[in-house]
């Protein structure tokens, strides 16, 4: 296959992905950056349901979609046909791992299940993403990202105090799924190594949004009721959020006494804060912000920005610009880092793809194909891996199956 690279760490990987959307895609998508071998399956007309969401990339593609499918070949397949069915049996025999997020039951319907797959594959490793747990009463229930922010409290904690629960601004809960997802695949495939055997994973949104609740959520369980909610500032830490300069705004996060020491005198010029007993430790300006954050407020307002950034750095806060996201994936610094790469294109020339994060011996880990084109990789994939002939792929695609 065009896009394979033996020098990456999951090199030799196979990896049928039989999900769609975001949480599991996701989760394919990081086993492909890591180098595996990932065949995505996609109805041979609709595709992947992303593929018409926001913004159009030629005929067949969307930002969304591009977002979570890089490193991925496309095969078309309607699995609600027998011979489609058969393909897709046939394939998972022939991959190391199957991801798949269908609604509880669809896929033994489809003779895909773990049960059924691992008959003749004892070291399958299968992922199945749901919305809930499949072993309790809300199995059947669908899974949206949305739902579970809403249920598992993470709308509650986001957002200004007094104000209505918000939702994330991207999908943390599918995101957060995926790459546990991923996390949870690794492992299997490692111990693969020792015993021989594979595994069946069950990864539920509802359950991974629970765990991204992390300390606002022990805190509530040790209090007995829900946190407040600070917008841009932070539960513990004082002071630490975003602050107004007096031409933009900024963020700033004084991690300890010491530092609010050098930040009342060095950068506010205010030592007076620094030596009031309110303020001396953490709990305490925590315990007193509604004193010291609107002088604080004051001071930083009354200020530019690159003054300011310039004083905190020579002080050794952490600081950093609050920029537009535009900006931020065009700033020199996404462009150093190598974080977006431009990839040819048959339909509109070029396109753009975020890199992975990942970095192995100093060398960042390659976007070894830009996301795929609906059914791009169908004929290739089938006649390799399956020995289909062109004769056999055209009375296929006469009837629809692919």
């Amino acid at each position: 296959m065009s896009n394979l690279n033996p020098s990456l760490p999951l090199a030799g990987v196979r990896v049928l992905d039989l999900s769609r959307v975001l949480a599991g895609p996701w989760c394919g998508m990081v086993l492909g950056d890591l180098g595996a071998e990932v065949i995505k399956v996609e109805h041979p007309k609709r595709g992947d349901d992303t593929r018409d969401w926001g913004l159009r990339i030629g005929s067949t593609e969307t930002a969304y979609f591009n977002s979570v499918n890089r490193n991925k070949r496309s095969v078309s397949l309607d699995l609600q046909t027998a011979e489609g069915q058969q393909i897709a049996r046939d394939l998972a025999q022939k991959s190391d791992v199957v991801i798949q997020n269908f609604k509880f039951g669809g896929m033994e319907k489809l003779g895909l299940g773990y049960e059924q797959l691992k008959q003749n594959h004892e070291d399958l490793i299968y992922c199945s993403i749901s919305g809930y747990d499949r072993t309790g009463p809300e199995a059947a229930r669908p899974g949206y990202d949305l739902v579970v922010q809403g249920e598992a409290g993470l709308m509650a904690l986001n957002g200004e105090a007094g104000q209505p629960p918000l939702k994330f601004g991207i999908a943390a809960v599918d995101m957060f799924t995926g790459m546990y997802s991923a996390q949870a695949i690794l492992a299997a495939l490692f111990e693969r190594q020792r015993t021989g055997k594979g595994h069946h994973i069950e990864m539920a949104l509802f359950d991974c949004g629970l765990m991204i609740t992390s300390y606002c959520g022990v805190e509530a369980l040790i209090a007995g009721e829900d946190t407040p909610r600070y917008g841009n500032a932070h539960p513990s830490i004082v002071p630490y959020g975003v602050f107004d300069a007096a031409d933009g705004p900024l963020v700033i996060t004084v991690g300890n006494n010491n530092q609010f020491a050098r930040f009342c005198r060095e950068v506010i010029e205010r030592p007076d804060l620094a030596e009031d007993d309110r303020f001396q430790t953490n709990i305490g300006r925590a315990a007193n912000r509604a004193v010291l954050v609107p002088e604080i407020d004051r001071e930083i307002g009354r200020r530019e920005r690159r003054s300011l950034l310039d004083r905190l750095t020579q002080a050794g806060i952490p600081c950093g610009e609050v920029l537009g996201l535009h900006e931020a994936l065009t700033s020199k610094r996404a462009h150093d880092a190598g974080l977006v790469t431009t990839h040819p294109h048959p339909e509109v020339g070029s396109t753009q793809v975020l890199a992975p994060p990942w970095r192995f011996d100093g060398a960042r880990l390659p976007v070894r194909s830009a996301p795929p084109r609906l059914g791009e990789g169908t004929d290739d994939v089938l006649q390799t891996l399956l020995g289909l002939s062109g004769e056999q792929l055209s009375r296929l695609k006469a009837d629809g199956v692919i």
